[in-house]
């Protein structure tokens, strides 16, 4: 079994596509793949599906939707297959479970490498660690689950899913600044600061891309712009680490982060030009 989430959804049996049309039946599949090899309590399937409005017959049309989707993985099963399509998509007390062999799983490579690059930029090597976190991010092929309906308990996985990913950025920001990589990211960290207008980290990095690449007023200008964005949504200032790297910024310190920043992401090893 191949499970793709990291995108539209896609779940292969020996190659064969196996995600229904309809939506219910397709948030189910979804949310039995997230947890492959683990029960799905069946008021958790029911809270998916329904939310809080679960209706009288909620039983008997999720043990229909499960049918279906039972049908559809004994077409795709191959003959001679060890499993039939009632162990692949078992019955457990209580719930159901995807037991079939995954094969492959885009969210577990995703974190995989996720891990690795992780661990390389603790260890100092920023080109191991760019490379793998790369990797892991060019496994995402739009939204998780971008054309499967989400319910509350779906929502709450997507959005684990999408945490991970602003993180991995982050992480792999930071190995190419550390690469010397400041002028390349430029229009990348433009963008995400746009999307996140909130976010400190990318500010932070962005404004050493700019330092780095010369142009200080436009360090001080992201800075400001984070500053306004903070002030006006939640009312409360930058944090004393971003604060420091904006003092820094104005000295034309051309002092190391890591020694003068003790607190402040190790987004790159230096502010200097």
């Amino acid at each position: 079994m191949d499970i793709s989430v990291l995108g539209p959804l896609e779940i292969r049996i020996d190659g064969n596509f196996i995600v229904p049309s309809a939506g219910k039946p397709r948030q189910l599949l979804a949310l039995l793949a997230l947890r492959a090899g683990r029960i799905v309590q069946v008021p958790t399937l029911m809270e998916e599906a329904w939310g809080a409005r679960i209706p009288r017959s909620a039983q008997t049309t999720l043990q229909t939707y499960v049918l279906q989707l039972r049908r559809r993985i004994a077409a795709a099963l191959p003959a001679g297959a060890p499993q039939t399509a009632k162990e692949v998509l078992a019955t457990r007390l209580g719930g159901y479970q995807l037991t079939g062999a995954v094969h492959d799983s885009d969210l577990r490579t995703f974190q995989r490498l996720t891990a690795e690059g992780s661990a390389a930029l603790d260890a100092g090597d920023a080109r191991r660690a760019s490379d793998a976190l790369g990797r892991a991010l060019r496994l995402w092929r739009g939204p998780a689950l971008a054309d499967v309906p989400v319910g509350p308990v779906l929502e709450t996985e997507v959005l684990g899913m999408d945490e991970a990913r602003t993180r991995t950025v982050e992480l792999r920001v930071e190995a190419d600044l550390q690469l010397g990589r400041h002028a390349e990211i430029l229009g990348e960290l433009r963008m995400l600061t746009a999307r996140h207008p909130l976010h400190e980290n990318f500010s932070a990095q962005l404004m050493i891309a700019y330092y780095r690449s010369g142009h200080t007023w436009r360090a001080l200008e992201t800075y400001q712009r984070l500053r306004g964005a903070l002030v006006g949504e939640l009312g409360v200032e930058p944090s004393r680490r971003v604060q420091r790297l904006h003092q820094l910024v104005l000295g034309g310190s051309p002092g190391p982060l890591r020694a003068d920043l003790p607190e402040l992401p190790e987004f790159a090893l230096e502010v200097s030009r």
